[in-house]
């Protein structure tokens, strides 16, 4: 595949993924700034909890959207499964990154979903099922992480190709460097609390214990 080639779609995909809807909402209805509270990452989950309920699917619905159409595109313009995993990645880079909120964003599950959607639909059922346990438990986080170093285990069972294999492990890094960077949120000083907040960070995505207080503060 020429570089050239694909460069503009990569691009288009990015800027595409970078559109922060979650964000968008949050100020047509209660006009706040949703990167100040809970989580502070520009999510559907975190309108859910500090805009309004019902806006979680239209924004999911948007936010995998986003993704799975430059992924879908690549594939119907001869990229092939390389390509369009490269696509979506771009656009998933963008929406946990977007260069339109000075590069402060989302978390990436909508975008895996959207990936999935298009390359391997059973890694879209695989990724839910493994939320609805965390949804269940009360605490997603963990869980989202455990059906990621798990999905080789299923692309193996169905005989999915080696790209998707690779797919599987480029979203795990940008999931884990997401974590860790938090939205250039600041890590503590040097020491024990410093190793406790990676950890926190990359296991249970946020920088605390209690679940319920961390998604409901005011940043």
């Amino acid at each position: 595949m020429q570089v050239y080639k694909i460069f503009p779609l990569l691009l288009s995909s990015y800027l595409l993924g970078s559109i922060p809807i979650a964000f968008i909402v949050a100020r047509m209805i209660k006009g706040i700034d949703i990167r100040h509270y809970g989580s502070g990452t520009v999510s559907a989950s975190m309108v859910f909890e500090h805009v309004d309920r019902w806006t979680i699917l239209p924004i999911g619905i948007l936010d995998i959207l986003k993704v799975a159409l430059p992924t879908h595109l690549a594939l119907r313009w001869g990229f092939g499964q390389g390509g369009a995993a490269a696509a979506g990645l771009a656009a998933m880079i963008g929406h946990n990154w977007p260069i339109f909120l000075k590069f402060t964003g989302g978390r990436g599950i909508s975008s895996m979903l959207g990936i999935f959607l298009v390359l391997f639909p059973w890694g879209c059922v695989w990724l839910l099922a493994f939320l609805g346990i965390g949804y269940l438990l009360k605490d997603s986080a963990p869980w989202a992480l455990a059906s990621m170093v798990s999905m080789p285990l299923l692309i193996g069972l169905l005989g999915g190709s080696c790209i998707l294999y690779e797919l599987v492990g480029a979203l795990l890094v940008i999931v884990l460097v997401k974590r860790l960077e938090a939205n250039r949120r600041p890590l503590p000083a040097a020491g024990e609390e410093r190793r406790r907040t990676i950890w926190m960070r990359l296991i249970y995505d946020r920088d605390m214990m209690d679940h319920y207080a961390w998604i409901h503060r005011r940043i």
